[in-house]
């Protein structure tokens, strides 16, 4: 299986979210002292406390969108239009990401997301999001 487009690197930081992706889990981060759940990988919570990886729903609602009809270079081309969004889980958290839907025009603030496993090559699978309900 080959893939041309940009991968993300992969770093002791990320590794758990990617790892848990291949396994078809979506994983984020929650800090012990406030209970504050985020995304994007990192060792210490925002504020410095220490964090734990934990499984989310993989459920939440768009809470700001775009659509990309210019791709974000030639490895795009064949994808647009594609949505580019920023989805709030139901633990809180905020993740940027694709949501996959043949009725882009459509998306929607609120709109309730469910996430699915993109396996794009042997060692990377992505997280997208698609329109639930």
């Amino acid at each position: 299986m080959s893939y041309d487009k940009p991968v993300p690197v992969v770093d002791t930081d990320s590794a758990p979210y990617w790892e848990g992706a291949k396994q078809g889990r979506l994983m984020i981060q929650k800090c012990r002292d406030t209970g504050r759940t985020f995304l994007y990988s990192r060792r210490l919570a925002p504020g410095a406390g220490e964090a734990d990886w934990i499984e989310a729903s993989g459920r939440g609602e768009v809470y700001s969108w775009t659509v990309a009809r210019r791709p974000a270079g030639a490895a795009f081309k064949g994808d647009t239009p594609y949505v580019v969004a920023s989805i709030t889980l139901e633990e809180g958290a905020r993740i940027l990401t694709n949501i996959v839907t043949d009725d882009p025009d459509g998306v929607h603030i609120g709109q309730k997301v469910e996430v699915i496993f993109d396996a794009v090559s042997d060692g990377l699978t992505i997280p997208k999001f698609r329109p639930v309900g």
